[in-house]
Parts: C-alpha cells; sequence; structure tokens
C-alpha cells in the first residue's frame, strides 16, 4: 500500500514539473501590478453615467426652473412674483468623475493597443464620444462653455495637464460634429470587431444603433445652429438624411436609458407644479393621449363626486361642467369626452393669476376640496400635476376614494426606471423642421412630421407601461369593469391617426409653427431639450391660433425671464482660475448674479441670434 502511495506521489510531481513555468508565472503575479482593465467594463461604467445628478437635476432645475420658464408646469403651489429668479440648481450632468474619465481611458488604451488588437477595438472606441457629447450637450445649454477637448488629460500627460482651456459653443460644436463624422465612418463597418454583448445596457452591443444615434447628435448641434449658422445647419440635416448608416427611425432605435434592475430613479420626492392651464386644454381638444402620460389625473373620479354631492359641498366648477346628474340630483355619468379626459385639468400660470381670489379654485385645494364624512376628513386635488412616475418608480399611490372608503393602493409596484436620452421621434421631428428651412431632403415635411408624432407617441405611452403609472391598466375605484377600463391611461387604437387627421397637424398652415409644437411637446420627458427649442423657436408663440405663450404678469407688468443658468465666480486659489475666467469673460456673461434681465439679456453662443420669448420662429 506504501507503494502505491509513493508511485502517486512521484507522478504529481512529474505532473508539476511538466507544467509550464508561463503558466505559474501569470499566476503568481506582483500584486503591485495593475493588470489590464477590461475595456467592455469600462464602457459600461461609462454609459450608467450618462444620466447622473438626476434628484438635483430634477429637483431644482427642470421643477423650479425649466418647465415653469417653459409653460410646461408652475412652480409647486403656483408662480410667485419670485418664481423667474434663480436659487440653488444641480451642477449639471456629472462629465469629469466617472464618465469622462472612463471615455478618455478607453480612447487611450485603445490607441496604445498592438495594431492588430487597436484595429478590432475601433468601434468600441466611437461610440465612447457620442457618450460624452450626449451629457455635454445638456450642460452647454444651461452655462455655456465648458471644459471639453483638454478635459480629463492629466492622466495620459507628461507633465500632467492640470489647467485645461474652456472650449466655447461654436468650439465645441465644431468639435463634436468632427468626432461624430469620425465616429459614423468607423460603425459603417463594423464586422469583427469587438462588441460590449450585454454589457452594453441600452443597444445591446449592436454598433449599427450607436451609429445612427450619433446622427441623432448631429441633428441635436444642427438645431442650436438654425439660427447661429442656418447653412450649416442645413447641411447636417442632409448629411444625416443621406447617411450609409441611417438615422433613427423605428421605435427600437430610441436610447432608452436604463442602468440595472435596481435602478428606480431618485428614493426622494420633488416639489412639482400644476399643469400649464392652456397646455392642458391645449392637448385635451386635439386629444392627444400623451397629456395622459405627462399629467397625472385628479382627484374627482366617480366616486369622489358623489361624495361631494352628498355632503352638499361645490364642485370644482372645472369638473362640474362635466357631470351628468340623475333625477334624484346624484352622479350618473360623465359628459363628452368622458373619463379619462375629465381627470386632467391645468392651472393658470401667471403670477397675477396665482393671487387673484377667484382663482383659488386651482390654488386653494386644500381648504376648499376638503370634506367629512362619517367622522373623516379628507381633501381632494382636483388640478394636474407633472407625473412624477416619469422621474421615479418606486413610490406608492393610493387612488382617491370617498373619506372612510375603500383603500386602494399601488404598491410594490417599483420596475427599473426608463429615461429617454434620445429618440426616433426627435430625429423625425428635426427632418421635418429642416425640411421646412429648405434642406434637401427626400421626404416631405408632412411625412417626417407624422412619422414623429407617431414615434412621440408611443414611446410616451412605453415610458408610462414600463414605469407602471398609476392608471395606466384600469382604474381599480370603478367596480363595473368597463367602466374601470375605460378610465384607463394607456395608448388606444385609432389615437394617433386621429390626432394627425386634425388641422393642427396640417402643415401646409402655419406649417414651422406646429412642427416646434410637437417638438415642444415630445420633449417633456427631456427637459433641457424643451428650454433649448422654445429659446430657439419662439414657441409657443404669443397670439398663436394653437398654443398661445401666456404672458407671466406681475402687478400687470410683463416679468423678463431668464435664457440661461447664472454661472458662479471663479475664486483665485482655483488651479485653474486663469482659465476658468477667460472662458467666462470670453461670453460676456456677469457672474454669481441671478438678477432675470442679466440672465435674459447676456445669452448663450446658440441663444444671441434666437427669438425672443413668445416671438415666434425667425
Amino acid at each position: 500500500m506504501k507503494s502505491i502511495y509513493l508511485i502517486i506521489f512521484a507522478l504529481m510531481l512529474m505532473i508539476a514539473y511538466g507544467c509550464d513555468k508561463d503558466e505559474f508565472a501569470e499566476i503568481n503575479t506582483n500584486p503591485a501590478t495593475l493588470s489590464e482593465p477590461d475595456l467592455r467594463f469600462s464602457a459600461t461604467k461609462a454609459i450608467q453615467q450618462m444620466y447622473n445628478n438626476d434628484y438635483t437635476t430634477w429637483f431644482y432645475d427642470n421643477f423650479q426652473y425649466i418647465y415653469p420658464w417653459t409653460q410646461v408646469t408652475t412652480t409647486q403651489g403656483g408662480n410667485g412674483f419670485a418664481f423667474h429668479e434663480m436659487g440653488a440648481y444641480s451642477g449639471g450632468q456629472g462629465l469629469y468623475g466617472d464618465l469622462m474619465r472612463q471615455t478618455r481611458d478607453i480612447q487611450f488604451r485603445v490607441d496604445a493597443l498592438p495594431e492588430e488588437d487597436k484595429a478590432i477595438h475601433q468601434a468600441l472606441r466611437a461610440i465612447t464620444y457620442a457618450m460624452q457629447i450626449q451629457p455635454a450637450i445638456t450642460n452647454i445649454d444651461n452655462k455655456g462653455s465648458i471644459f471639453y477637448s483638454e478635459a480629463v488629460l492629466a492622466p495620459f500627460t507628461n507633465p500632467p495637464l492640470l489647467t485645461p482651456k474652456m472650449d466655447n459653443q461654436e468650439e465645441l460644436f465644431n468639435t463634436w460634429l468632427s468626432e461624430l463624422n469620425a465616429a459614423i465612418a468607423i460603425l459603417d463597418d463594423t464586422e469583427g470587431q469587438v462588441t460590449l454583448g450585454q454589457q452594453d445596457l441600452v443597444y445591446g452591443g449592436d454598433y449599427a444603433k450607436w451609429a445612427k444615434y450619433c446622427n441623432l447628435l448631429k441633428l441635436k448641434i444642427a438645431a442650436r445652429l438654425v439660427n447661429a449658422n442656418r447653412e450649416k445647419a442645413l447641411d447636417i440635416a442632409e448629411e444625416v438624411a443621406g447617411s450609409s448608416v441611417g438615422y433613427m427611425n423605428e421605435l427600437s432605435d430610441d436610447f432608452v436609458y436604463h442602468r440595472g434592475i435596481k435602478y428606480h430613479g431618485t428614493g426622494n420626492g420633488f416639489w412639482i407644479g400644476y399643469g400649464n392651464k392652456t397646455l392642458v386644454d391645449f392637448m385635451l381638444t386635439n386629444k392627444d393621449p400623451r397629456v395622459r402620460f405627462h399629467f397625472k389625473k385628479n382627484n374627482f373620479n366617480a366616486e369622489v363626486v358623489q361624495a361631494f354631492l352628498d355632503v352638499d359641498k361645490d364642485l370644482p366648477p372645472y369638473v362640474e361642467q362635466y357631470v351628468n346628474l340623475d333625477g334624484e340630483g346624484n352622479f350618473d355619468s360623465w359628459k363628452a369626452p368622458g373619463e379619462p379626459w375629465v381627470r386632467f385639468h391645468g392651472a393658470p400660470i401667471s403670477p397675477d393669476a396665482t393671487i387673484d381670489g377667484d382663482n383659488d379654485i386651482y390654488f386653494n385645494q386644500g381648504v376648499l376640496y376638503r370634506i367629512t364624512m362619517d367622522g373623516v376628513e379628507k381633501s381632494y386635488s382636483a388640478t394636474s400635476l407633472f407625473n412624477e412616475k416619469v422621474t421615479r418608480t418606486t413610490y406608492n399611490f393610493t387612488y382617491p376614494t370617498k373619506p372612510g372608503g375603500r383603500i386602494i393602493e399601488l404598491k410594490d409596484n417599483d420596475p427599473p426606471l426608463n429615461v429617454i436620452l434620445g429618440s426616433a421621434a426627435e430625429t423625425n421631428l428635426y427632418l421635418a423642421e429642416f425640411k421646412l428651412l429648405g434642406a434637401t431632403l427626400p421626404m416631405t415635411a408632412q411625412e417626417y412630421f407624422n412619422k414623429g408624432v407617431e414615434l412621440s407617441i408611443l414611446r410616451a405611452d412605453a415610458l408610462a407601461k414600463n414605469n407602471q403609472l398609476p392608471y395606466y391598466e384600469s382604474d381599480p375605484v370603478y367596480t363595473d369593469p368597463i367602466e374601470a377600463e375605460a378610465a384607463a391611461t394607456k395608448l388606444r387604437s385609432t389615437e394617433i391617426t386621429d390626432l394627425l387627421a386634425l388641422p393642427v397637424c396640417d402643415l401646409s398652415v402655419d406649417g414651422l409653427e406646429k412642427v416646434y409644437i410637437q417638438q415642444y411637446i415630445n420633449f417633456m420627458n427631456t427637459p433641457g431639450d424643451i428650454w433649448t427649442t422654445v429659446r430657439r423657436s419662439g414657441i409657443p408663440k404669443k397670439g398663436s391660433a394653437y398654443l398661445p405663450w401666456e404672458s407671466f404678469l406681475a402687478s400687470g407688468a410683463e416679468m423678463t425671464i431668464p435664457r440661461r443658468f447664472v454661472v458662479g465666480e471663479p475664486t483665485e486659489d482655483d488651479l485653474n482660475y486663469a482659465n476658468k475666467k477667460a472662458g467666462i469673460d470670453a461670453q460676456g456673461f456677469t457672474t454669481g448674479t441671478n438678477d432675470p434681465g442679466t440672465l435674459n439679456t447676456e445669452r448663450l453662443w446658440f441663444d444671441k441670434n434666437n427669438p425672443n420669448y413668445g416671438a415666434g420662429p425667425k
């Protein structure tokens, strides 16, 4: 037996000795030596950081400034006399931490690879430019010049570049167009290229989709050049329409950001304002289904209406107008257009209207619409807030019922949040605009427009379904299944064709205004784009027969609304003080002030030749 053990032991020694010494060397590496990273994982991290600072961006930038200033919503409780003055705001999309740190690292590591490996990593390198350009556009829309061409180069330069220069908007647009064109040329043929596969959280490693997304980013730049360099803007549109890689033209092309199955947006609530009455009424008049996705139903379902009738409490007049009573004075049915349309009501947006006592029906709802039944007191909201489920998906929702009535909740519905960062709808609506402005494109403006509106509605419906908006499938307060289904907010089969058949979608009259109105509505989920659209188009337009701009009045005088964010004063102890100050001074900005007049007249480069708010297109 002992001999057998000795033989086995000897064989083991022989096998061990026969092993390749290089394999042991690979296993037993010096722990101080860093291994080469998998560039696919670096790309995943960069994609994750394309959408960040979401809480402060929504809480401050969007709900306190951009939505109210663009007349989508009011500030919480209605616009006051100081709603045009900036306070706290986010730092914008973070570029220089995990995002550009990853994209720059990928770019430089690929460049340093042996030629054979470098060749098969070119597509991976190419898409990193789209990753960093998209959030960078959002930042320059708010504050102008940023660090880009020399940003995050310290780890890759000797001596380390610690004091990058600021690039102005014109320089940035030219740089980005060059980078995107180079990326598209590479992505036009990706055979044999290393792919991200499922590490790509957006397109699953499909480089053809990324190529189309690069073309959308070119159109975004072209849109910002419309009144700064129109000839160049039209040239870009023609390039995109004729591009060999194609452009975003179907729902599956959309850049739908989802960080992962455990990402639900921020867990904190927001100060959300009422929908603008003029906007909500416009969408209701045209039965635009997106009103049901962008705004929340009010609390006045049939049960709540009956509760008000039972205690002889006045209904909100804009609710009462849609109520049919039976012979005994009880709720019988809804007048046309019925559920779900009769549950959406906006509020006036002018500060003078906020303090007008006649408008207490909008701004004093907690008192006016409070009732008591069987010793239980309850207040009800009669107007529509912006739909918070667009921004986060983890909060529970309690459906309105009469005081002391049933408790019906939508809870534990926490799907991963989907966020739109670019779409085929946006692409087609841009092409419709450029066609009307004179670009030589293969289709008619009406064809691009119809496709854009259709895709916009389909995307809004898909986001509502994924994010599990309350009422999407049905309204559970209604016990009759037919009534519950009728009250659902999901898209119906003929709604898109019905909307497109209306005069508001006929481009033969006021075509450019109608295109901009649809861009405006499409961008309700991307507030940075909506502010840019309002600034560059002058839409909504004062006196419009469709969607008019409402003057913001304070004590009868029209208020001045900012056209950029506050730019802080750099401090002299900042290592890069000289470049920061030079970049700000070159734009002609007064730093540190939130004066609305200053923020209106000291415009961003792309905004200098744009029409004033409400002036209509140039």
